[in-house]
């Protein structure tokens, strides 16, 4: 794996990347970027609408934050595809790293991420909810490098 350095000033001028909401959930999916097993991520096209922003593209790099709100980690895309949710792989769904052995079972725990009370008060909709058509953002990234203090 390739390390690159960063200053400070490149790494406040890179965008953000958190991963679900600051607390256990985060954790875990910090770490399994950290430990190599979370190579791709699942981003709902509605909320990139919503922000304002742009679907990531290859070659884009962000700076992970973790539940304190630190940088750990800059990481680049590697690839991007926009999908109905019912198109979505087994591959994809085993790189996510979060142990998901089917794609039903991937589904299920998204749904309810997707269902809760934190996704549709930033989506400023209190009846959101996804089907096989919502469209979807199937990101796949590297690490690039590891910002955390060695020792």
């Amino acid at each position: 794996m390739a390390f690159d350095s960063f200053s400070p000033a490149d790494i406040a001028a890179m965008p953000r990347a958190e991963f679900a909401f600051p607390g256990a959930l985060r954790d875990r999916l910090v770490a399994a970027i950290l430990d190599g097993s979370k190579t791709s991520t699942t981003g709902l096209v509605a909320d990139y609408e919503h922000e304002g922003e742009p679907v990531p593209e290859a070659g884009d790099r962000s700076v992970v934050i973790d539940s304190d709100g630190r940088p750990v980690a800059v990481i680049e895309v590697t690839g991007v595809r926009v999908v109905p949710l019912a198109e979505v792989d087994l591959a994809h769904v085993v790189d996510e790293g979060e142990g998901h052995r089917s794609v039903a079972e991937w589904r299920d725990g998204h749904e309810r991420f997707w269902h809760g009370e934190d996704v549709r008060a930033v989506l400023e909709d209190p009846h959101f909810t996804v089907d096989d058509t919502t469209p979807v953002v199937l990101e796949r990234f590297r690490l690039v490098t590891d910002l955390r203090p060695a020792g």
